[in-house]
């Protein structure tokens, strides 16, 4: 089985504070985000939230590693982020995360092979047996031993997550991983989402343009403005599920949320909800 945090043996799993990050454009700098803080609980899905421009990305590609901020300070478990790390994967938007040479139990097996992580490289067979488990949960077994061009877009996701599941990170990072698809393949990925969420107690950081995917997927809400990205409001969304999606307080918070976002100036002082 896939080892997973104990529910009750619940801590911090990532912190950001204080995060600004800065590009150079031409000969100036520009500002995507500043001076953000957050922080997620070991099996809590923290979702960014914002218009275009607001730095979503830029902030999951800092906390990934990717992305070195000038100032504030980034934490995994305690630890400062320097730089990309096993404790940490990412799924993308896009389709072809996946190596096109080989099989889809491969592509899963591979980060098992290659990370040093936990006492070092695991055994070949090993490694394809957990990525068989992994493959199981998201529902691919019956392509197992396919290509990535055989596959569609939503069965390349749900191998991407499987890939992130197997590794055991202590944060897996999405960034707008269902936004490609068509509604239909979005919807029934979002509930294989969650209910891999409640049965691995995996801790998320998701980024979204979509205001009711973020109620749904995410505990926690963070808003963002943009032009630079600063926090515009924080919202405890876990009270929202696929049961209640649609319902009156689910419509309420979608309106809340969409005034905050498109009403509220960026100035202003952080909500909390």
């Amino acid at each position: 089985m896939l080892a997973r945090p104990n529910a009750v043996d619940v801590g911090i799993s990532f912190e950001a504070r204080g995060l600004t990050i800065d590009f150079p454009v031409g000969g100036s700098t520009v500002r995507a985000v500043d001076d953000v803080s957050f922080s997620a609980a070991e099996g809590d899905r923290l979702v960014l939230l914002g218009r275009s421009g607001c730095g979503k990305s830029s902030i999951l590609k800092s906390v990934a590693g990717f992305i070195q901020p000038v100032a504030g300070d980034i934490r995994v478990k305690g630890r400062r982020v320097s730089g990309p790390g096993p404790d940490r994967i990412v799924v993308f938007q896009e389709f072809d995360q996946l190596l096109p040479w080989k099989t889809v139990r491969e592509n899963v097996a591979f980060p098992l092979r290659v990370s040093a992580r936990a006492g070092g490289r695991v055994p070949k067979a090993e490694a394809r047996e957990l990525a068989a488990e992994a493959l199981r949960k998201v529902g691919l077994e019956r392509v197992i031993d396919a290509y990535p061009h055989t596959l569609s877009g939503g069965m390349k996701q749900r191998a991407a997550i499987a890939r992130a599941l197997v590794t055991n990170a202590d944060v897996l990072l999405m960034d707008e991983p269902f936004a490609a698809l068509d509604a239909l393949t979005r919807r029934q990925l979002q509930e294989d989402l969650l209910a891999l969420a409640e049965a691995e107690r995996f801790t998320l950081l998701f980024v979204t343009h979509s205001i009711e995917e973020a109620i749904l997927i995410g505990t926690k809400l963070h808003l963002l403005s943009p032009h630079p990205g600063r926090t515009i409001a924080s919202f405890d969304t876990s009270e929202f599920g696929l049961g209640n999606s649609g319902g009156a307080r689910f419509e309420s918070v979608v309106r809340e949320v969409n005034h905050l976002l498109f009403g509220a100036r960026p100035e202003r002082s952080p909500v909390h909800v």
